[in-house]
């Protein structure tokens, strides 16, 4: 079986080093690159399967990296490294596109068991002879196996991380979803209890489909529950 190969982004090279040592050493290719234009370099060859991203770099930093890529339909999922560790800090970078946010310094155990989750939720298409799953809600259709959402028979981008709430959504319609129970079926590991990335995730996912993300139809608010995805929206 072929490994998945990772991208790594970082102008420190020990730390480049210390990531590469560590996922080699856990079964995947690793390549690395010390900027923008390397990694550049790196894609014109081959896609990853997933790409560890520094932030702060000299030249074209990690965000807007992050937010040239994620234009691209199809882009592989972005882990986030940042010596910045604040709240608004790890919004920002889920904001642009990032599928996770690490803050440096980092245990390369969490780092692992991140990637591994992150990968986890992007795999699985099924076959190509099987009936695809499809799930409808308004004008709206979700192929469960494509990993892909479509309005009106046109495409409609997401990232990794809006795919898999939307997912968890369409497939858990008309409950209430509490937060924690949210973070744990998208994340998979020890979190910070006062982590509201979840939020933001919702409000990215409410601007791709809500007509009105102020006032949405699909996906309401539970004050004190979390959130409800109703499929025929409210008028």
């Amino acid at each position: 079986m072929e490994k998945d190969l990772i991208y790594v982004t970082d102008d420190d090279p020990g730390i480049r080093e210390l990531v590469a040592e560590y996922l080699q050493g856990h079964g995947y290719a690793v390549e690395t690159a010390e900027d923008a234009k390397a990694l550049d370099a790196l894609l014109a060859k081959r896609l990853p399967d997933l790409v560890v991203l520094d932030w702060m770099m000299p030249g074209e930093d990690g965000l807007s990296i992050a937010r040239r890529l994620r234009a691209q339909p199809g882009f592989p999922p972005i882990v986030m490294l940042s010596a910045k560790g604040e709240d608004i800090d790890r919004i920002i970078g889920l904001e642009v596109g990032a599928d996770d946010y690490l803050p440096k310094p980092f245990n390369p155990r969490e780092l692992l068991a991140r990637i591994r989750a992150v990968l986890r939720r992007h795999a699985g298409a099924a076959p190509a002879a099987e009936a695809a799953r499809l799930v409808k809600f308004g004008p709206f259709v979700v192929n469960l196996d494509a990993r892909t959402l479509a309005r009106d028979g046109a495409q409609i981008p997401l990232t990794t991380g809006e795919y898999e709430l939307l997912e968890i959504f369409v497939t858990h319609a008309n409950r209430a979803l509490s937060r924690d129970w949210l973070m744990d079926q998208l994340r998979g590991f020890e979190r910070d209890p006062f982590d509201r990335s979840i939020d933001v995730r919702v409000n990215r996912l409410r601007k791709k489909i809500e007509d009105d993300p102020a006032n949405p139809a699909y996906i309401r608010t539970q004050r004190g529950q979390g959130y409800l995805f109703i499929p025929q929206g409210i008028a």
